[in-house]
């Protein structure tokens, strides 16, 4: 029988505790520990970034963690981004471009998305392109995708009538 061990975590918003077996991945314990299946699991060796999720602020591939190294650490998936609004003009930018495609790879897209317009919101294709250089996509061409982050970007970075941004 596997070692098992307490995990307790805060993951979108909502302290977590479970008993998991010491080798479970923390993309694995997401989907099936917790239902969040926005996560997914496509090469399992954190090249595709189909798991990524923010962990304590940070963009990272949860299918290299195991789920027991996360005592006390702060997880986001794309389900608690999305609830919360953060996405919001991305989810938008993402449905007009069409960028979308089969959806395997955006929540990872998204996420990594987040991550570049938070540290620079007006963001360059080529820096577009950089940032997503380790988010594969098999049915876009990443085209939509970089018009979609673009687009994104400039609505955030344009206030709305009551002064506020999208974002």
């Amino acid at each position: 029988m596997e070692p098992r061990q307490r995990v307790t975590l805060t993951v979108n918003g909502e302290t977590v505790s479970r008993e998991v077996p010491v080798r479970l991945s923390l993309a694995d314990f997401l989907r099936a520990d917790l239902g969040l299946t926005g996560t997914h699991v496509g090469c399992e060796q954190g090249v595709c970034g189909a798991c990524t999720v923010r962990l304590d602020g940070r963009i990272v591939r949860s299918c290299l963690l195991f789920a027991v190294q996360l005592e006390g650490a702060v997880v986001e998936t794309v389900e608690g981004l999305t609830a919360s609004g953060e996405l919001r003009a991305l989810q938008a930018a993402f449905h007009e471009r069409n960028a979308l495609q089969c959806g395997f790879c955006t929540p990872g897209m998204l996420l990594t998305a987040a991550d570049l317009l938070e540290a620079s919101p007006a963001p360059s294709r080529e820096e577009i392109r950089s940032h997503l250089g380790g988010n594969y996509c098999r049915c876009t061409g990443y085209q939509a995708v970089v018009d979609a982050i673009e687009v994104a970007a400039a609505r955030t970075r344009t206030p709305t009538p009551t002064g506020g941004g999208e974002r």
